[in-house]
């Protein structure tokens, strides 16, 4: 009587994607405007600019960037690597919350140095406006930190990090009861054994 084979566990591809995913969205809130400023200038009189999310709050940049590299070393580390980048993910949705409240806190901020660099000239009192896209922002810094969590919970079911770079032990078996996959696979060949064997033969 023939044992079915144990399920695959599930590999941690989906969840690089959806790191991937998150710092798309990030470095997409850059880009709309999130303040609008308007203020009196001695020499062109009232100048109404809209500051883009990238220069109203340029934590979103580096938020988008963190996770870019987050992603990258989520396919490659190890368990305790792992909780290194859920930390971090957590830290880069935490800027990016904390840079969108600072904007709808004081919006003036950001709209006087708009004014400045664009005029040469420091407004005095500039009249700013937000728009909704810091309270996205907002929105999205939280559900990264929830996204963390659900990595976390995640991470105990997911694929060891391949051994291929590292050197193989020749003959090695398969652990008795552990199912076979494509990296397991990789890793027979580079030692130079026949992975249809399923015995860890030459």
């Amino acid at each position: 009587m023939t044992t079915a084979p144990a399920p695959r566990r599930p590999g941690r591809g989906r969840w690089v994607a959806a790191v991937l995913d998150a710092a798309g969205v990030v470095g997409a809130l850059a880009l709309p405007t999130w303040v609008l400023a308007t203020a009196g200038t001695p020499v062109d009189g009232d100048v109404a600019l809209a500051v883009p999310g990238a220069v109203a709050a340029p934590g979103t940049v580096a938020g988008a960037l963190v996770l870019l590299a987050c992603a990258g070393a989520l396919a490659l580390v190890g368990r305790v690597g792992r909780w290194v980048v859920v930390g971090v993910v957590v830290l880069a949705g935490v800027l990016v919350a904390a840079s969108a409240g600072a904007v709808l806190a004081d919006p003036s901020g950001p709209a006087a140095a708009a004014v400045a660099e664009a005029t040469g000239v420091v407004p005095a009192a500039p009249q700013a406006r937000v728009t909704a896209w810091p309270v996205v922002a907002a929105a999205v810094g939280a559900g990264l930190v929830l996204l963390a969590g659900g990595r976390a919970r995640a991470s105990a079911a997911w694929l060891p990090a391949s051994t291929r770079h590292e050197a193989p032990a020749a003959g090695t078996p398969r652990p008795v009861g552990q199912a076979p996959d494509e990296r397991d696979d990789w890793d027979a060949l580079s030692r130079g054994d026949d992975p249809s064997r399923g015995d860890g033969a030459a």
